[in-house]
């Protein structure tokens, strides 16, 4: 059974690699939002943008966020990772820099966003998973994405349920 989640990415050089991922057919969630209407979202100001966030993340049993390089540490990155702690969501990370884009192209190997966040006297990474797909070539980054996607979406609410 699919779970429904919300997808988490940087938007503009990690839209294809995010559709790549949501196409593998395991999970279930936010459409992905077209350059039209996410321009409309962003030119809304904040409260425009918090407002989508929250709309979506609504009855989401789970964040992926979708590590790209420059993923780490943005600001609504950082929201939607703070929402879903909050909400009591699973959340996982998933590092995507060698799925090939729209150009063929991979990009560079961003940091943990979940070393940007306390939990206590920890950071949030020594709870929060975040897993590399340990290949360089994308068919097999891919693969190996389907392969466990459905388990690391278990796992992260199972650790949320637990912390």
């Amino acid at each position: 059974m699919a779970r429904n989640v919300f997808t988490s990415f940087h938007y503009k050089p990690d839209n294809w690699r995010a559709s790549t991922v949501r196409s593998i057919g395991k999970i279930e969630g936010n459409s992905v939002a077209t350059p039209n209407k996410w321009e409309t979202v962003t030119n809304g100001g904040d409260a425009a943008i918090k407002k989508w966030i929250n709309d979506n993340m609504t009855g989401k049993s789970c964040v992926i966020v979708l590590v790209g390089e420059n993923t780490a540490n943005r600001k609504w990155i950082n929201y939607e990772i703070e929402r879903a702690w909050s909400e009591k969501k699973g959340i996982v990370g998933i590092h995507i820099h060698n799925l090939k884009n729209g150009n063929g192209e991979k990009s560079n190997k961003g940091d943990n966003p979940f070393d940007y966040f306390d939990f206590g006297s920890k950071k949030f990474s020594s709870v929060i998973k975040c897993y590399n797909p340990p290949y360089t070539d994308s068919q097999k980054v891919y693969n190996h994405i389907r392969e466990n996607i459905e388990n690391w979406i278990e796992e992260a609410i199972e650790i949320r349920k637990n912390n």
